[in-house]
């Protein structure tokens, strides 16, 4: 089954930067869309940035003009790049990949935004 490997969170400064990448673990077919999404402690999942098959981006209100999202269709990988973070923005943060059979997600990557 194929898996959603993702890589690049930590522990950053407050109005510092990070990159996550996401990659499948094998081919998945027609993709639709590939997004991340994060969920604090004691918070809902949410949506951060998604970017769909035509390259169209949306992103949460809260994190416009901070964070883009990339993707590399050869590699079917998808990237966030996050500056000027803030705490915030800890959370795990999970990747998603939608087709038109189902919803992949990943294991979540941990960003923690301190001093």
């Amino acid at each position: 089954q194929v898996q959603l490997v993702e890589s690049g969170g930590g522990l950053v400064q407050p109005g510092g930067s990070l990159r996550l990448s996401c990659a499948p673990s094998g081919i998945i077919f027609s993709i639709n869309a590939m997004g991340w999404y994060r969920q604090a402690p004691g918070k809902q999942r949410e949506l951060v940035a998604v970017i769909n098959s035509g390259g169209s981006t949306n992103y949460a209100d809260s994190v416009k003009g901070r964070f883009t999202i990339s993707r590399d269709f050869a590699k079917n990988t998808v990237h966030l790049q996050m500056n000027s973070l803030s705490p915030e923005d800890t959370a795990v943060y999970y990747c998603n990949v939608k087709n038109y059979r189902r919803d992949y997600w990943g294991q979540g990557t941990q960003v923690t935004v301190s001093s």
